[in-house]
């Protein structure tokens, strides 16, 4: 089974920046981003296929946000620009087994909080 541990989160003013990492244990297909704010149902942020050509984001965060992996480090990136206090919300990483269809996540990882102050 594959682990996934997040990093990066933490406190920063609107109009900043993040970048937050997920290392996974193995090879995996789809990487992505979700997150879920207090009251709210967990939501799509961002995913990448496995070569990096192919990435979807959430409406919400297009222009702003940007997802990137480097496979030799079996990680994926969020680097988030322009945050906004609405971006508020525990980030969670998730990952498809290496050989399955895009968009699919069976792993995921414990969170990593990320807070922005106006």
């Amino acid at each position: 089974q594959v682990q996934l541990v997040e990093s990066g989160g933490g406190l920063v003013q609107a109009g900043g920046s993040l970048r937050l990492s997920c290392a996974a244990s193995g090879r995996t297909n789809t990487m992505g981003w979700f997150r879920q704010a207090p009251g709210n149902e967990r939501e799509f942020v961002a995913a990448i296929s496995w070569s990096g050509h192919i990435t979807r984001y959430a409406d919400s965060v297009k222009g702003r946000f940007t997802i990137s992996r480097d496979n030799a480090k079996n990680t994926v990136y969020l680097q988030m620009n322009s945050l906004k206090p609405e971006d508020t919300a525990v980030y969670y990483c998730a990952a498809g087994p290496y050989g399955s269809n895009f968009f699919k996540f069976d792993y995921w990882g414990q969170g990593t909080q990320v807070t922005v102050s106006s």
